[in-house]
């Protein structure tokens, strides 16, 4: 006699482009739920099977709905009988904490909900400089049975929207949000890694967004393909020596969510970041390189990834010449001279 497995339950709260996007992906195995703050946006996933607002031209699965209503959202995964369900958070840095102790409050009136908690931001708390899953950390401390995780990787919500593969990684404490992740997510579209390192992870999801733009700025510029390459090789460089720094590990920066996701982010023509570098390279201001909302995680963190680098006493010297560019309206040409100025050293530190 056979025994039906239930499907996995998951709940994405944001319904922006990638929290819309990883809805999709679950979709193909799990029983999934999304949540809009906008009505318009949920109404349109409900009835039209679109997200035009994010991801214009997309034909969404008839099979994902939506609500606006965040109880019907964690109710959705917090099902008796059923195992612990996966709550993905689809909201940015700056949205991470508020969104956090919210969520913790529904879960204490549902002690018997052993949820696992993802987010997948990247940046860092623009005051304190905090890592997403400190922000996290703090706002579920009195629910120690709540798992958490990041995941990350290299990925546009558009392409995995449209249902192109993607790989990502997982990093979590958790054997058990670790299991729970892949299997609502690990399929014929998608490969999921785990991870125990959540700073190394966090850390190259933060810092590969600042490399991108300068990046953006070098091509703008005209510079060509050798000074990418040599700012992305520089680039990860750095956000190594920043990510050891702060404990995260060697090889976390050579994976998916290092060298991999900083070669999409620094390369693709999706990407914001790059876009919003591109601009500034071409000899637009930051606002006109932010206009219509254009949402650039690079900007927002830049500034606070420089004060780590001071603390920690680690030397960043083009995340020094982003944040001059973007803030002290350094001409993105002195810039690079300032760069390739510095005093010539080994590539490889005795």
């Amino acid at each position: 006699m056979s025994t039906q497995v239930s499907r996995p339950r998951v709940a994405v709260l944001g319904a922006g482009s990638w929290g819309t996007a990883l809805a999709v992906l679950a979709c193909a195995q799990a029983d999934t739920l999304v949540w809009a703050r906008r009505a318009q946006v949920a109404d349109a996933i409900n009835q039209a099977h679109a997200n035009p607002r994010y991801l214009e031209g997309v034909v969404l699965p008839s099979t994902l709905q939506a609500t606006t209503d965040l109880a019907q959202a964690i109710d959705h995964v917090c099902t008796p009988s059923m195992p612990a369900g996966l709550i993905i958070l689809g909201v940015p840095v700056v949205g991470l904490a508020d969104t956090c102790h919210e969520l913790a409050g529904l879960l204490a009136l549902r002690p018997d909900c052993a949820a696992h908690v993802v987010w997948t931001c990247k940046g860092f708390q623009p005051e304190s400089g905090q890592l997403p899953h400190e922000i996290a950390q703090n706002a579920f401390a009195a629910l120690p049975g709540v798992g958490l995780g990041i995941l990350s990787g290299p990925s546009f919500a558009r392409e995995v929207a449209q249902g192109l593969p993607v790989a990502l990684t997982i990093a979590t404490q958790s054997d058990a949000t670790a299991h729970a992740t892949i299997a609502a997510l690990h399929g014929t579209l998608a490969r999921i890694y785990s991870s125990h390192d959540l700073i190394g992870v966090e850390v190259g999801g933060a810092l590969k967004n600042i490399m991108a733009i300068a990046c953006g700025v070098s091509d703008g510029l005209g510079l060509g393909t050798n000074a990418r390459a040599a700012l992305i090789t520089r680039g990860l460089a750095e956000i190594q020596r920043l990510g050891l720094a702060m404990g995260g590990k060697a090889e976390t920066f050579s994976g998916l969510t290092g060298l991999g996701d900083l070669v999409l982010t620094a390369t693709g023509p999706l990407s914001r970041n790059r876009q919003v570098g591109l601009a500034i390279g071409q000899g637009k201001t930051l606002e006109q390189a932010l206009h219509g909302g254009v949402t650039a995680e690079g900007v927002r963190c830049a500034q606070a990834a420089l004060a780590l680098g001071h603390r920690y006493g680690i030397d960043l010297p083009i995340t020094e010449a982003v944040c001059r560019i973007l803030f002290e309206g350094l001409a993105p040409q002195q810039a690079v001279s300032g760069l390739l100025a510095r005093e010539a050293k080994s590539e490889i530190p005795h």
